[in-house]
């Protein structure tokens, strides 16, 4: 028989993330959802006193909120960190406990393939020579990972993803379908009016805990390697050239891109679909704004926006003038005739008085 969702005691719920519990710990929960989402044993989170009318409407059973709400009138626990706990109360209590499901055949496998304990490899995935697999791996079919590959512990790749050789897949990674990695970058010599193509001898290097949405491409090195580093975060449609270096825990979002040898800082955001010119150092922490264009090197902890790109309290004054464009054209050509026409204007003669003669 299919198992039931799981069943969890509010008060089991506070021992785990800690907090004030306001109300009874004896009701159990089923789920975790959102405030317009959540039914009477689903548990749902405040995270500012914004969000308060939401909850008073909310059929959730209980919440997990930033302070005491007793205007609720239902258990809630209080904690500094609402959405932490809430990621914490999922894995802990609300996702299903990894079940691997072995080797489905059929599968292209080359020579030396060397696959870790409790695998789940989906039919149709294509394992070149000299792969290793680490622990608990699963690739979902159509999954294609060519000659001398690496790929760590708990990694999940989505059908169709790509890794081509030589390259390096850290452990807890997760990819989705339609990615590639170790793709050439796109380097071209012109010599004659002709493009020649530089061959790309490099790897990429995409390290622990990091994830990559759908259809990101991230380019191998010419020479050396093209990095992700730990923790990072890559939403989907994003662009990595080669030789590029992304710095730990950051935030790359949706349609941006990244040209060849530029290397960010750690902490680093990127808004949707801005981008950042190549050899470019960006510093730690720097914030660049959706649709911005980078063209010079940034300080740490700085936020630019615009294209391109400039100091963001800069750009905004910039950008509240650009409505009243219209009105200050037509003040500057109205001043423009006054001036003309002051200057074509007969001017009077000017009277000069006999100078009088000093007493010797």
């Amino acid at each position: 028989m299919p198992e039931g969702p799981p069943v969890v005691r509010l008060g089991d719920i506070q021992r785990v993330i800690g907090g004030e519990l306001v109300g009874s710990g004896e009701e159990n929960f089923s789920g975790v959802s959102s405030l317009e989402e959540a039914g009477p044993r689903d548990l749902a989170y405040v995270t500012a006193d914004r969000y308060i009318p939401a909850a008073l409407k909310s059929r959730a059973g209980a919440f997990i909120t930033h302070r005491p709400l007793p205007e609720l009138k239902r258990p809630h626990i209080v904690v500094p960190h609402p959405a932490h706990a809430v990621v914490t109360v999922i894995h802990r209590f609300f996702t299903a406990p990894f079940k691997p499901r072995g080797i489905a055949e059929p599968i292209a496998r080359g020579v030396d393939v060397r696959i870790g304990a409790d695998p789940s490899i989906w039919p149709f995935v294509t394992l070149g020579d000299r792969v290793t697999l680490g622990a608990r791996v699963t690739l979902y079919s159509g999954v294609f990972i060519g000659d001398d590959v690496t790929v760590g512990d708990d990694t999940v790749l989505s059908p169709n993803v790509t890794v081509l050789d030589r390259c390096q897949i850290g452990s807890r990674v997760r990819v989705h379908s339609g990615s590639v990695i170790g793709s050439d970058g796109f380097g071209y010599v012109q010599h004659g009016g002709r493009h020649y193509r530089m061959p790309q001898l490099g790897i990429v290097v995409i390290e622990d805990d990091v994830d990559l949405g759908a259809n990101v491409t991230v380019d191998r090195a010419t020479f050396g390697r093209t990095v992700v580093k730990r923790g990072t975060k890559v939403d989907n449609l994003v662009q990595i050239a080669h030789n590029v270096t992304v710095g730990e825990d950051s935030l790359l979002v949706a349609q941006s891109g990244i040209a060849g040898s530029s290397s960010l800082g750690h902490h680093v955001v990127m808004g949707g679909q801005a981008g950042i010119g190549d050899h470019l150092t960006i510093g730690d922490m720097t914030m660049i704004a959706a649709r911005s264009g980078v063209s010079r090197h940034t300080e740490p902890g700085q936020i630019v926006s615009g294209n391109p790109a400039i100091p963001h309290t800069v750009a905004l004054r910039a950008y509240s003038v650009i409505p009243h464009l219209p009105e200050l054209r037509q003040q500057v050509r109205d001043l423009e005739r006054r001036v003309r026409a002051l200057e074509s204007a007969p001017q009077a003669p000017r009277h000069k008085g006999k100078r009088r003669s000093r007493a010797g």
